[in-house]
């Protein structure tokens, strides 16, 4: 009988890494953000602090807001094929625009270019970083019918 090979995600957990996968996340998200306030017009820091302030906030809005989001925003983005996962990114970055003082973006399509530049800068700095989650292998051994009643 054939072997069946399943692979699932050891602790896919977005809390498990502990400090140090805080830390990174954080980290990732601070340069992405400096990214976009530089390069995009429209989104602007007042001081350092605020500009921290901001990161800070988006890193929590990201680990705790946005999975539960995504699971209700699931037949849009499938619906939009993806796409409503920009405007999603850009509503989390205006939310945090709108909790931190000093830390402004001054419209939907400066935060819809500042979603972009965060999320691109994000994903290859994760990608570069090696923030794939481990992925445990599982056998399951291919068992013939049961017969039940062998009348």
């Amino acid at each position: 009988m054939p072997t069946v090979h399943i692979s699932r995600f050891a602790q896919a957990s977005p809390f498990h890494g502990g400090l140090q996968a805080v830390l990174a996340r954080t980290i990732i998200t601070g340069i992405a953000v400096f990214l976009a306030v530089t390069i995009v017009p429209g989104i602007e820091a007042g001081t350092l602090a605020a500009g921290v302030a901001a990161v800070l906030v988006l890193t929590i809005l990201n680990l705790i807001l946005r999975p539960i989001l995504l699971v209700l925003t699931l037949p849009l983005i499938v619906l939009s094929l993806g796409l409503f996962l920009v405007v999603l990114n850009a509503l989390l970055l205006e939310l945090t625009a709108y909790l931190v003082k000093g830390f402004t973006v001054s419209g939907f399509w400066p935060a819809v270019g500042g979603a972009l530049v965060i999320s691109i800068v994000s994903s290859l700095l994760n990608r570069w970083k090696g923030d794939q989650p481990p992925v445990e292998p599982y056998i399951a051994e291919h068992r013939g019918p049961k017969i039940i009643n062998p009348e």
